[in-house]
């Protein structure tokens, strides 16, 4: 018995078959079930522990079907659409199933129907088993108006009314049963009945592009997975190539007979369907792995997913051998990538603001070039902006002819530099939501010493407004 604490009372959340044929049932208080049996022996209820394990078994089922999705409070909604074939038929992948979960140690009820409303009512009004298809409205006729699961007191004035059962209902006009009873009732009894069918959703979404092998005999050579991968990671490829795609993301799934999930994740940079690249991006996967692969007591099925597909065309190499290098670069990345991980390897990307401080921003070199763009500069015009910023900007020693115009000279680390061009200012304004509202405006110049260097100063503050004597800054330098 699992027993927990219900309006100030410990109660019985759950009942095994034994418990009912000796007549407990679920919110008897446990005072009155030990007044009936003194020797019961329960135990708390722990529904995190139930949640993890419900989860690890929906990662169980994952081998079967890629979508699987919780059935609250202990179910699990499979969607075999298309893959009962590759078992023998429904009737051998429901058995299939059974007989694995029975090894575990767990007892099951499951049902096959055209939609999940009606498999799940099967499975916990009814008798569960197979339905042929078309006839779900008749296996469902026969089960109590609970099968609905509606509000209990919904039931109850049902009950009352005399319809006690879903073929009273199914007789009943849809707009007479919502005007007395709710719109929630009718939109129940169509779902279970086969009216309606909503698809489930499912923990994992469904990849674009997937490729399995399912074994015989489980798998225990380490050099023999590394040959199915290369198959999968081949057949993927011509798939793709037939579809004029390339995969962003790639994932190996390895399922293990005692039911456990080994997921490996590859990112590429660009759209890839090259078969020799994404093998080396496995094979130094795994050996970044902190936790080796264990096949305990073998594989028996192996998954590779395309979650992530985008538009890939055949280019022709470039005369100067710029693609050559391209590709280098971004193998380079992936390998990167694959062996630190995604938020380790970063790129510069533009931020949407006018303070030079905050022009930049970090992010992870996969994010497409529509996030990172850069401003492009007018054609044949200098660089407003210095390749190297200071932070801080370094301060300088300044001589002006005019309080607010550019230096004729400044010193920077003990050298004097005599300023022979100079543009400017571009005056920038703080950022008050930021930098508050006593941080001065900049002045910024672009200036050229007399030995052809660049630099980037400014003055902070406007003379006699915001400063007495403003300082000058140096805060980049121009290539």
């Amino acid at each position: 018995m699992v027993v927990e604490t219900v309006r100030n009372a410990l109660r019985l959340v759950d009942c095994d078959q034994n418990a009912v044929r000796l007549g407990l049932t679920r919110g008897l208080t446990l005072a009155d079930a030990r007044a009936r049996i003194p020797d019961l022996v329960v135990v708390e209820a722990e529904p995190q522990a139930d949640q993890r394990l419900i989860e690890r078994l929906a990662a169980f089922c994952d081998r079967f079907t890629p979508l699987v999705a919780l059935d609250p409070p202990h179910g699990l909604l499979l969607d075999i659409t298309g893959c009962a074939h590759l078992f023998g038929g429904e009737a051998a992948l429901r058995a299939v199933i059974a007989e694995r979960l029975r090894a575990g140690g767990l007892h099951q009820r499951s049902a096959i129907a055209g939609t999940p409303e009606a498999a799940h009512a099967l499975c916990r009004f009814g008798a569960g088993g197979i339905v042929p298809p078309g006839e779900d409205e008749a296996m469902i006729r026969p089960l109590p108006v609970a099968a609905l699961e509606v509000a209990a007191e919904t039931v109850i004035a049902l009950s009352r009314a005399g319809l006690k059962s879903v073929a009273d209902l199914a007789e009943r006009p849809s707009m007479v049963l919502s005007a007395r009873f709710g719109e929630d009732l009718a939109i129940r009894l169509r779902r279970v009945l086969g009216r309606e069918d909503v698809r489930i959703t499912p923990l994992r979404p469904a990849p674009a592009c997937m490729v399995e092998r399912h074994f015989a005999e489980p798998l225990l050579d380490m050099q023999g997975l590394e040959a199915v991968v290369m198959r999968l990671i081949a057949e993927a490829a011509r798939l793709l190539e037939q579809r004029g795609e390339g995969g962003r993301a790639f994932e190996i799934s390895l399922f293990r007979t005692d039911g456990a999930v080994r997921r490996l994740g590859i990112e590429t940079g660009r759209p890839s369907r090259d078969a020799d690249a994404i093998l080396r991006l496995y094979r130094e996967r795994i050996d970044t792995l902190a936790d080796p692969l264990d096949p305990g007591f073998g594989f028996d099925a192996i998954r590779l997913a395309i979650p992530v597909c985008e538009p890939l065309n055949t280019h022709q190499p470039s005369l100067d051998g710029r693609a050559v290098e391209d590709e280098a670069v971004a193998e380079l990345l992936d390998r990167l990538v694959t062996r630190f991980g995604r938020d380790r390897v970063l790129r510069f990307a533009a931020r949407d603001t006018h303070d030079p401080r905050r022009e930049a921003r970090a992010v992870p070199v996969a994010t497409p070039a529509s996030a990172i763009a850069w401003p492009m500069p007018e054609p044949n015009e200098p660089p407003t902006r210095p390749l190297q910023l200071f932070e801080p900007p370094q301060p300088i020693e300044t001589l002006a002819e005019v309080p607010d115009g550019p230096p004729l000279r400044f010193r920077w680390r003990r050298v004097l530099h005599e300023i022979a061009r100079a543009e400017g200012p571009e005056r920038i304004a703080p950022e008050w939501w930021r930098d508050g509202p006593a941080e001065p405006a900049r002045d910024y110049y672009r200036v050229e010493d007399a030995q052809g260097r660049r630099f980037w100063l400014f003055r902070a503050g406007l003379y006699e407004r915001e400063n007495e004597m403003p300082r000058w800054f140096l805060h980049g330098l121009f290539a």
